[in-house]
């Protein structure tokens, strides 16, 4: 049986698992950090890492505690390279080579996205490549075809603002807390898609492009404010999902059709969106669509745990001179 402890520290989440052969978890400990980002309305970076230098050790010692095991236990470290917040990315990596270094483990560097795609495996372990992955993060959005493990050719991404982050920005100006996501589904439960808001087709194209959305919400808004027009938050919150959701949705249904894909996967924090979940499904056409529980969604360590089982079966190992890459190419293009 394969042993890893993997951590997990790219942005505002400080995370340890133990993870066996792949996909059995052993332990899995988030410490958030919302209640301190909620302050300003998104994450600062300075306090993300400052935050998760308090964190890592704590953290890493319960995930131990939890799977009954010493570090002697340990086949392996896996951490996350990139891409992330530079500064959070470092206290991960530091700590897990210190790790690795002092338990004379080897050391294994996990891409945080191939972590997302992988995530799925440790609830739904029979998931067979290939397989269409649209990957939506409040840093990237992303078709792909993952052809094999640690393999994935990108189709199509954003070409200005990540699905999260438009969920982000458009939840701040109506009000509402952050995160931006979850706060934004609240809201649209409660609301009807009234307001027929842009959406960026890009015709011929698998890319996407949130940031005229964001603008015309916030135009929107802006207007009213001006003529003193009365609106309600839930229903320009379920307008503004509505045309995110209806282009991720179709694009994921029309890249699986083409290319003869019979499972679609969703990854990523806004896979957690159930009005997304619900669309790929009613779009997917008889084609299986697999998603993780919403605590695999975002950001945590057993994803990477996961993903950092075929490194280790290659002897894909790091050496100590690791460092961590804010941005870290992961698909491969035709």
């Amino acid at each position: 049986m394969v042993k890893i402890l993997a951590i997990e520290s790219s942005c505002d989440e400080t995370a340890a698992a133990v993870v066996a052969d792949g996909y059995r978890l052993l332990a899995n400990v988030v410490a958030t950090q919302i209640p301190v980002h909620q302050l300003y309305g998104g994450v600062v970076p300075e306090i993300a890492s400052r935050e998760h230098l308090n964190a890592v050790a704590p953290v890493v010692e319960r995930a131990l505690a939890e799977a009954g095991l010493a570090l002697g236990d340990l086949d392996a470290v896996a951490v996350t390279q990139g891409p992330g917040l530079i500064g959070s990315l470092l206290v991960g990596v530091s700590y897990a080579k210190a790790l690795a270094l002092a338990a004379g483990l080897p050391l294994l560097a996990v891409h945080h996205l191939a972590g997302h795609m992988s995530a799925p495996f440790l609830e739904h372990p029979d998931l067979q490549f290939p397989y269409l992955a649209l990957v939506v993060s409040g840093s990237h959005s992303g078709v792909a075809v993952a052809e094999a493990p640690g393999r994935y050719r990108l189709l199509g991404q954003s070409r200005d603002d990540a699905a999260g982050e438009a969920f982000d920005k458009i939840a701040r100006a109506l009000g509402l807390p952050y995160p931006g996501g979850p706060a934004i589904q609240r809201a649209a439960a409660a609301g009807q898609p009234i307001y027929d808001f842009p959406c960026a087709w890009l015709a011929d194209s698998y890319d996407f492009s949130f940031s005229g959305l964001k603008s015309a919400v916030l135009n929107f808004l802006n207007r009213c404010q001006m003529k003193d027009e009365a609106y309600r938050v839930e229903d320009v919150a379920a307008s503004a999902q509505e045309a995110i959701v209806k282009v991720l949705a179709t694009k994921a249904a029309r890249a699986a059709a083409e290319l003869g894909l019979d499972t679609i996967v969703l990854a990523g924090g806004v896979a957690a969106n159930q009005a997304l979940r619900d669309r790929v499904q009613q779009l997917a056409e008889g084609r299986r669509v697999v998603y993780p529980s919403p605590q695999f969604c975002t950001d945590n360590a057993a994803m990477i745990g996961a993903a950092a089982l075929t490194k280790y079966e290659q002897a894909d190992f790091a050496d100590f001179s690791l460092n961590a890459q804010a941005n870290l190419p992961l698909y491969f293009y035709d």
